[in-house]
């Protein structure tokens, strides 16, 4: 049987993080006290955590032909993943990340940045679609403030051909509706206390694509409750791919 493998087309983008007291009033300056660079941009991210919990990945993207192209390309390679896809450009291209799991052909469609036009084959073509509160808003009209809303947007989406359809809301963790369990169920995360929300989102697509192709078996549910604790764990530490955590590093009742 063949190995199951994450394969990942989206973005990377190297993330200028500025640490403050506040955010700047429109044209005011203030000090902050740290300034980093990370590795970042969705696609990338999840293909990180994936490939972080034992996944074999590959990462399909350009990057510009430039420092931050070339120490993203080391990066990859540290991290174990595959670089034959990552085409280096002068104009980088930048979209919406999606995931793509060889096991039984299932597609995990991320859509960020979302769009409200969004092309309709995005939602007939993807076997789960995974949006947060913003881009539910964004694709729908529909304000997000709760489980609740989250219920209405999957409905929602699934009459535009979802399969399944996987509403992230922070630290309430998500709500989940499909065509075989039309009825939203909310599936809440553990309560912590977060240093740094940062590409928690994309930590929790990367876990889910990693049970998707590694533990078919499992039912939906559990693995999006397993996918909310690992992204729970991500923010507990500064950082964007930084925080990501090891598969050796983690409970192994997750495995």
């Amino acid at each position: 049987m063949a190995v199951a493998e994450v394969v990942v087309v989206g973005s990377c983008m190297t993330d200028l993080v500025s640490l403050t007291p506040r955010l700047p009033k429109a044209g005011e300056t203030i000090h902050g006290h740290k300034f980093f660079t990370g590795f970042g941009g969705k696609g990338a991210n999840q293909c990180v955590q994936a490939a972080r919990l034992g996944a074999k990945t590959s990462m399909i993207c350009k990057v510009g032909k430039d420092s931050f192209g070339n120490d993203y390309i080391e990066n990859f390679k540290k991290n174990g993943i595959p670089t034959e896809f990552v085409n280096q450009a002068e104009d980088a291209a930048t979209g919406a990340a999606s995931i793509v799991v060889n096991s039984e052909v299932k597609t995990l469609f991320n859509p960020a940045p979302a769009l409200a036009d969004l092309n309709q084959e995005f939602y007939t073509h993807s076997d789960i679609f995974c949006c947060n509160e913003s881009e539910a808003e964004i694709l729908t009209g529909i304000a997000v403030g709760n489980a609740e809303d989250a219920g209405r947007v999957g409905c929602i989406l699934l009459e535009r051909g979802c399969k399944t359809v996987i509403v992230t809301l922070g630290p309430e963790g998500c709500v989940m509706v499909s065509t075989k369990a039309p009825t939203p169920k909310h599936v809440p995360a553990q309560k912590v206390t977060p240093v740094d929300t940062t590409g928690a989102g994309d930590s929790f697509v990367g876990a889910l694509a990693f049970y998707l192709a590694y533990y078919p078996q499992l039912p939906l549910e559990e693995m999006v409750k397993r996918s909310n604790c690992i992204a729970s764990i991500s923010v507990q530490t500064t950082g964007t791919q930084t925080s990501y955590p090891y598969r050796k590093s983690l409970p192994q009742n997750l495995f």
